[in-house]
């Protein structure tokens, strides 16, 4: 049984309450990006113990850090009896440590999977609270279509009518570390400047300037080369672009068929979908 976990992109992000727990409260906007994914497959180990096979890009760690795994043992310990011995085969095509949300895709895609092959029949709220302790946005991918959440971004409400497929969608991933933690202690919460549930009310056209990013002051102020991309992406007729996340890819939304061609020292990757 295969899927394929897809990334994401935050169209808009506020920093909004520094917790006690030690959390921050956030309002962002997830939509799914099903143009760029990975690919997840299981099948019985046939008398072997489960085996977490992983190819393509480079996963820090070792596989018991791996959400994929992660998931698997969560299903493991509350269904003993259904959950058999697995060969999992995980190919990482969603660049790590970007923003993108692959890590916490291949989790929530793992649960719905086995979901599937186990024949558990959870429902998708059943699924979505387990991944919550897999990670703060897991519980995203188990629904998977646009939504507003606040948080830690696991309370969501759907966005049904906020639809991009009328637009290119470019992404940039530089070959850059951002630190979220520094980034994180860099930002002053704040009540933010746009509600972001009237977005599908707004024309894309019109989203520069009102729709932000709080990660974005402290990152290209670490890594001013990001800040040069985006200006480069607009530069080149983009109608929004955006760091996504706390970084370091950044999307931008292009009229179809358009997309920009950079100039920088950085090492990069770019992807297209339409």
């Amino acid at each position: 049984m295969i899927s394929f976990p897809n990334s994401k992109i935050n169209l808009g992000l506020y920093v909004t309450n520094r917790r006690n727990d030690g959390y921050h409260d956030l309002e962002t906007v997830f939509y799914p990006v099903t143009g760029l994914h990975d690919a997840l497959e299981i099948v019985p180990a046939n008398g072997r113990a489960t085996q977490l096979h992983m190819e393509g890009k480079r996963v820090e760690g070792g596989y018991e850090q791996n959400l994929v795994w992660k998931a698997y043992e969560l299903i493991k310990e509350r269904f003993p009896a259904k959950t058999p011995a697995l060969d999992i085969h995980l190919l990482k095509n969603i660049p790590t440590g970007a923003g993108l949300g692959g890590g916490s895709a291949d989790g929530a895609f793992m649960l719905k999977l086995l979901n599937d092959f186990c024949r558990l029949e959870l429902t998708s709220a059943a699924l979505a609270e387990m991944a919550l302790l897999l990670g703060s946005d897991c519980p995203f991918f188990i629904y998977n279509t646009p939504q507003f959440a606040t948080g830690r971004g696991e309370q969501m409400s759907p966005l049904p009518h906020l639809d991009l497929s009328g637009y290119g969608i470019q992404i940039i991933c530089p070959h850059v570390h951002v630190s979220t933690k520094t980034a994180f202690g860099m930002i002053t919460p704040r009540k933010p400047l746009f509600d972001l549930r009237h977005l599908p009310e707004l024309p894309v056209t019109q989203w520069k300037g009102k729709v932000n990013n709080d990660f974005e002051d402290p990152v290209f102020m670490q890594h001013p080369e990001l800040l040069n991309i985006k200006k480069q992406l607009y530069s080149q007729g983009a109608l929004y672009a955006s760091l996504t996340g706390s970084g370091s890819a950044i999307y931008a939304l292009f009229d179809k068929g358009r997309k920009a061609s950079l100039s920088t020292s950085l090492m990069y990757s770019s992807y297209y979908i339409e």
